[in-house]
């Protein structure tokens, strides 16, 4: 049975060492719910040196695939050294949220500071608008120098910032193309390197004005890892000698809740592709059908790829690959499921690796050019991943592994080291945390709280961050079919509404619900059972709440809008 690191008074249930050799919060949050970020709430740095700001994204990176919060992906297996340094040297936030797990919303709500309904972009299909007030624009305003590098994915072009260099769309791992100011570029080599490398450049050139009183704000986006997992050439032999356990949960078959789980279409042993996904030539598993669609990309992909890269690629799965081709029609389906995750896994995180190389390689260099005592260095993923839990691959859910994110925080001389929080923090707050920072006011209409006084007190404060949070999902025409629902977090308890599954006996919405303690792998839920009739009410109360507290169904606001400060 695979153990599980889960958030819970931000202690691990299976006692890792990491945890373990970290400050664990105890106490238990209270009642009241906090209203959204004002003016008044924001208070200035106490150093009179504005910080700067290294703000590091990933895409897709799940908490279980990162060492300090325990890599229940394969404990002991899978290290991540850069991001433990953060950790060790900084804050772990063990609770931490989004508010809509997938990658442009959650991008445009960190920006913002502004749910999905209140800045305009809930799906990947529509665009972001990009005149409207976002963080790095006040943070320019207020005399920083801003820059992105890396992805963006917001179908938009960044505004607010004075140096931008982000991948056209999702991006290509190998050879991708840039758009740099303005300006189309193409890059040879592995995407995670290449952004990595623009990355470490644009740092050398802002410590120049940063020693000269010019604070920057800088954020670097990987693309890595998001799917289809291709590894650079150094990782591709990680993890080949060593099987990834299955989750406890791997053949999970949607019974004990709603009709919801069943209606998805991200099963690793169903719906990922032979030769997209898994690296397996298709045409010699089955000569007599089609390619999928996806499979013919990533033959086009392959074939333009750099060729010492071809090389090491076809040389790292080729044996795997011949061995399951030959016994590929005796293997009951268990038996495919089985393989199918173990490739599955291993390139997910031989992919993520790359990611940690830059983290540790960006604070290094934060060390030699002098700057790492007054920047804040931020790293998190966009949202979490299922890595093979409930037998899915992506996100979406409001179930655990998709909802928590990994963030971990260092500001030396500011956040105790080594500190733990099991605050209910979400992406929502990154932008009133940034402006604080900075000393610059927070605007009333920014829904996030700024989480300055957490981090100062080492993630234990005397009144509650947050008391529950508020998620909701609107891409249910999108990839992979999850149905839309909402639903509010406690420390404990989780209440998810679908919003277009009817209840049969009730005729509203269906519901699920969970208690974390219990049950943290979300396999039974309690909505139907009279027996916790009265925790539902309370729940769908609390929902109510913060649905009245954020403006859900309140008459949409023109988007607060910011003459373009950089370009």
């Amino acid at each position: 049975m695979q153990l599980r690191f889960r958030c819970l008074h931000g202690v691990s249930r299976a006692g890792f060492a990491c945890a373990v050799s970290l400050a664990v919060c105890a106490r238990v949050f209270g009642v009241a719910a906090d209203a959204p970020a004002s003016a008044a709430q924001t208070s200035a740095p106490q150093s009179s040196s504005r910080p700067n700001i290294v703000f590091i994204m990933s895409d897709d990176h799940g908490k279980q695939a990162i060492s300090c919060y325990g890599a229940t992906a394969a404990p002991g297996v899978v290290q991540t050294p850069g991001i433990d340094r953060l950790a060790r040297e900084g804050m772990r936030f063990d609770c931490a949220s989004v508010t809509n797990a997938i990658c442009g919303p959650s991008r445009a709500v960190m920006l913002t500071g502004k749910h999905s309904h209140r800045n305009g972009f809930a799906t990947n299909d529509q665009k972001f608008e990009s005149t409207q007030q976002t963080f790095p624009k006040l943070l320019h305003q207020a005399g920083y120098r801003t820059e992105v590098v890396g992805k963006w994915h917001l179908e938009s072009d960044p505004t607010g910032f004075d140096h931008w260099d982000v991948l056209v769309g999702q991006g290509d791992y190998w050879n991708p193309t840039f758009v740099a100011d303005g300006a189309r570029i193409k890059r040879e080599g592995h995407v995670t390197d290449i952004i990595h490398r623009e990355a470490v450049g644009r740092l050398k050139q802002l410590a120049t004005g940063a020693k000269e009183g010019k604070p920057f704000a800088l954020l670097v986006h990987h693309k890595a890892p998001h799917r289809n997992w291709m590894p650079a050439a150094r990782h591709l032999a990680l993890f080949r000698e060593v099987d990834i356990p299955q989750p406890a949960t791997y053949f999970d078959r949607y019974s004990g809740r709603s009709v919801a789980s069943s209606m998805q279409t991200m099963q690793i042993d169903r719906d990922l592709t032979w030769e997209y996904d898994l690296k397996v030539p298709a045409r010699e598993l089955f000569p007599d059908r089609k390619l999928d669609g996806l499979d013919s990309w990533m033959q086009k992909e392959l074939s333009r790829i750099p060729g010492e890269a071809q090389r090491a690629i076809a040389e790292a799965y080729d044996d795997e690959n011949r061995r399951l081709i030959s016994r590929f029609g005796r293997m009951s389906p268990k038996a495919q499921a089985e393989w199918r995750f173990q490739r599955y896994a291993k390139d997910y995180l031989r992919t993520a690796q790359g990611v940690d190389d830059s983290v540790g390689a960006l604070l290094e260099e934060l060390d030699a050019l002098g700057l790492a005592q007054n920047t804040i260095v931020v790293y998190t993923s966009d949202q979490g991943w299922f890595l093979g839990e409930h037998g899915w691959f992506d996100k979406r859910w409001m179930y655990e592994e998709s909802f928590r994110m990994p963030l971990v925080v260092r500001w030396p001389g500011h956040i105790p080291t080594g500190s733990v929080s099991s605050a209910l923090v979400q992406n929502l707050d990154f932008a009133p945390t940034f402006l604080a920072a900075a000393g610059v006011s927070v605007p009333a209409d920014m829904q996030g709280k700024s989480m300055l006084p957490l981090l100062a007190a080492g993630g234990a404060t005397d009144k509650p961050f947050r008391d529950a949070v508020y998620y909701r999902f609107e891409e249910s025409k999108g990839p992979h079919t999850v149905p839309r629902h909402e639903g509010v977090a406690t420390e404990r308890h989780k209440l998810i509404r679908f919003l277009d599954i009817m209840d049969p006996m009730t005729g509203e919405p269906m519901l699920e619900l969970y208690d974390l303690a219990a049950d943290p792998d979300e396999m039974r839920s309690l909505a139907v059972d009279p027996a916790f009739a009265e925790l539902r009410s309370e729940m769908v109360r609390r929902l109510e709440e913060l649905r009245s507290l954020y403006g859900v169904d309140a008459k949409p606001v023109e988007i607060p809008r910011l003459l373009p400060a950089a370009s």
